[in-house]
């Protein structure tokens, strides 16, 4: 694997060579655009609106658009000139608790990997972390844009989690949303607490599948054996709960947790009854 930075962490005067390497990978399936008739694939061409003719790409500059319809031109020397710390160096300028930070500034996360030699300070670094429950903030320059970043230990690994800088987080104040702290009815939450309790379990990430990917390879796999693709039942609309029904439907829904629980549970205890009658005979 290839690293898509290379680079050092630095905290204090220590410096730590490092590799940055994706952590994610996307499974959606991607479509190609065809032409009806003969698909034949479609093409996007780059064509210059005052000339109107196609342009190759050794005729394309980057602009940057000051005033509309003006644009001022950038060269590769232009953005090789801003020579910012951050182009090489993860400089952690601080340590905070992972709890002060609110999630809607976490963006990406990358593993990083220790370069040639940097094992040990790498295991020093990753441990001190460890043991403080802290994580180190810094900036990174990654494809000619700069991050805020968040340094952290993840079992074995260093994680570099990109964030979004504060001017970047839109504010919900537009939006209209109920009061924090308006009027709200104590049976009605007593009953909504109890409902979360019961579906309350650990996180495994496992369970969760991406049904949609796995119902579209069906189709593409049913149409390459030439098989009648079907409309399924109309699609489930979901309507906001009235505020009359709202108790009604707590009290449903925990009888429906209920009733979960009891028939995931119920094999089990057969299983033990029958292998108690076994041991019987």
């Amino acid at each position: 694997m290839r690293p898509i930075w290379s680079g050092t962490i630095q905290f204090g005067l220590v410096t730590i060579p490092v590799g940055v390497y994706s952590a994610t990978s996307s499974e959606r399936i991607s479509f190609n655009m065809l032409h009806k008739k003969d698909h034949g694939r479609i093409r996007n061409k780059k064509f210059c609106e005052i000339e109107g003719k196609e342009v190759s790409n050794d005729d394309i500059i980057k602009g940057f658009e000051y005033e509309k319809g003006e644009y001022i031109e950038m060269t590769e020397k232009d953005f090789e000139s801003i020579a910012v710390e951050s182009t090489k160096v993860i400089n952690i300028t601080d340590f905070v608790s992972h709890a002060d930070i609110d999630p809607m500034f976490f963006d990406t996360p990358y593993y990083l990997a220790p370069g040639k030699g940097a094992d040990q300070t790498y295991l020093l670094l990753r441990e001190a972390m460890k043991k403080s429950g802290k994580v180190g903030i810094a900036k990174v320059s990654i494809r000619q844009r700069e991050y805020l970043a968040a340094v952290k230990p993840h079992k074995a690994a260093l994680m570099l989690e990109t964030m979004h800088f504060a001017d970047e987080i839109t504010d919900p104040e537009e939006l209209k949303l109920p009061a924090e702290g308006a009027k709200i009815d104590s049976r009605q939450l007593k009953i909504a607490e109890q409902l979360i309790t019961g579906l309350s379990g650990k996180f495994n990430p496992e369970q969760y599948k991406d049904t949609y990917r796995e119902a579209l390879l069906k189709v593409i796999d049913d149409k390459l054996k030439g098989k009648t693709i079907s409309k399924p039942a109309a699609a489930f609309t979901a309507q906001s709960t009235k505020v009359v029904d709202i108790m009604e439907k707590l009290k449903e829904s925990l009888k429906v947790v209920a009733k979960q629980k009891t028939t995931t549970t119920k094999p089990k205890a057969v299983a033990r009854k029958k292998s108690s009658k076994t041991r019987a005979a």
